[in-house]
């Protein structure tokens, strides 16, 4: 018999589990060759013993050795080293049997590619930034958010929370979006009308799935949001664009395409339009409005930035006055909050959002569901509220600053309207000014701002956003772009 006692070396001070130093021990000598193939191990009693163990534990060695292979049992005879050893043996390959690509990059199978999708990925960083028009997420309520994380996670209760949760959205959460775009934008919605989604993009592309069909003609305007027109490409649809103008899209140019062929879905952002920033009239709205219910197509509107207006009040949203049910209302908290808070929402009728729920099961199956507990909790406890009201006023500031620093330092370069609302400028730039080599000098100095190329492959024009940078921020980059001239 083997020295099973002097081969097993155990060491109780450490935070392996015995078993397991067991089940190495044996496994390493069976790999030298010091107990050999076949060999007869000692019961898990003798073991045990012999080790000053209770037997338990030799026995749940035994059970893992068993489990990986290199243990064997005979009835009536014992435990055996196995004659089949787990041991994986190199073996040569013929030459003409190698891969020639390289498997970590290269698949083995054919897949398709879109080009339309090679687009930059936009990433967040701490380099002063006049971007697109994103929130300063250092004055967002993270600290009442923390809380309401610590309230939620307390309620162990609400067994709901931690489990799979409803394709809607968390209850609570659509409760109070109903609530507040009835109070904020006079929606006449019920929770049945609310689908929560993981930002606005994703409320978009739920949309696409349930209206569109192959071939389905949808309208955008010749310079709008570029990740939309990829959703509605990717289902398959005709994209038609109309001239956009300083009243946002062209509704006379909407109703010459209904009068030549059938509609399907209009895509606009009629608040601050997306990315001219210009604010789509009431006249406008209803004429659109009018124009839907006549041709029966699908309006879809993008309401982004909504919550920040700052020279008058805002024009409610086409949705508040929709009375055929062809709007679609499509708006985010990553605006008001943070990019990094991934909640959205769209708003319809209930059996269109039902629809969307459905389909939304195959995508993602829920959101959030203690994030949208927690978001919930701060509307009902009006920080939400008090949050929106503090950056509106911040907002407010940044845009007449920012403004008169632009007029300023690049005034004889650059044209633009001081916006009614939003995050952005938007700044059309000299021609002898060519915006995709100011942008690369500029980033070369530390300061980023768009060159322009995601809304348009023609205009010289770029929003620059004012929202997420401080007053000594703006002056510092405002410096660089002088510097770049």
């Amino acid at each position: 018999m083997l020295p099973f006692a002097t081969l097993i070396a155990v060491d109780k001070t450490v935070k392996t589990p015995i078993f397991l130093q067991i089940s190495s021990a044996l496994t390493e000598n069976i790999r030298k060759g010091t107990i050999p193939v076949g060999a007869q191990l000692p019961g898990s009693r003798a073991l045990a013993l012999a080790l000053g163990l209770h037997r338990q534990t030799v026995v749940a060695a035994y059970d893992e050795l068993l489990a990986q292979g290199w243990l064997e049992t005979r009835a009536a005879k014992g435990t055996f080293v196995s004659q089949k050893l787990p041991e994986i043996r190199p073996q040569s390959l013929q030459a003409q049997h190698l891969p020639k690509a390289n498997p970590r990059a290269e698949a083995g199978f054919t897949f398709h590619t879109d080009a339309n999708l090679q687009r930059p990925v936009l990433r967040g960083s701490n380099t002063l930034a006049f971007d697109d028009g994103f929130p300063d997420v250092r004055i967002a309520p993270w600290d009442e958010l923390n809380r309401a994380f610590r309230s939620i996670l307390r309620q162990g209760y609400r067994k709901n929370l931690f489990f799979y949760g409803d394709t809607y959205g968390e209850l609570s959460l659509r409760n109070q979006m109903a609530t507040y775009l009835r109070e904020t934008r006079g929606l006449p919605i019920g929770v049945e009308n609310v689908l929560i989604t993981r930002g606005s993009t994703m409320a978009i592309y739920l949309a696409a799935q349930v209206v569109l069909q192959p071939q389905d003609v949808v309208v955008v305007g010749e310079i709008s949001f570029g990740s939309a027109s990829l959703i509605f490409q990717k289902t398959g649809a005709n994209l038609l664009s109309v001239p956009v103008d300083a009243e946002g899209i062209d509704v006379d140019a909407i109703e010459k395409l209904c009068q030549q062929q059938v509609v399907r879905l209009v895509y606009v952002t009629p608040h601050h339009y997306y990315p001219t920033t210009v604010t789509m009239p009431a006249e406008r709205r209803l004429r659109l409005l009018q124009l839907a219910q006549q041709y029966h197509f699908c309006i879809l509107e993008d309401d982004y930035d909504y919550d920040f207006h700052y020279d008058c009040n805002p024009i409610l949203p086409l949705a508040g006055a929709d009375a055929g049910g062809n709007v679609l209302y499509v708006g985010s908290l990553c605006k008001a909050f943070s990019p990094a808070l991934r909640i959205g929402y769209i708003v319809g009728p209930s059996e269109v959002i039902e629809s969307m729920a459905l389909f939304r099961r195959i995508v993602d199956r829920q959101g959030d569901n203690l994030l949208e507990a927690a978001v919930a909790t701060l509307f009902r406890d009006g920080e939400m509220k008090r949050h929106l009201k503090k950056a509106q006023k911040t907002y407010h500031r940044r845009r007449d600053v920012f403004c008169e620093l632009l007029k300023q330092e690049m005034g004889e370069v650059i044209e633009f309207k001081r916006p009614t609302g939003g995050m952005a400028v938007w700044a059309n730039f000299d021609p002898d000014l060519p915006l995709r080599e100011l942008a690369l000098k500029a980033r070369a100095k530390g300061l980023y701002i768009p060159d322009g190329s995601s809304y348009s492959s023609h205009l010289n024009a770029t929003r620059l956003g004012f929202a997420s940078a401080t007053e000594a921020e703006m002056e510092a980059g405002m410096r660089i772009l002088r510097a770049c001239l």
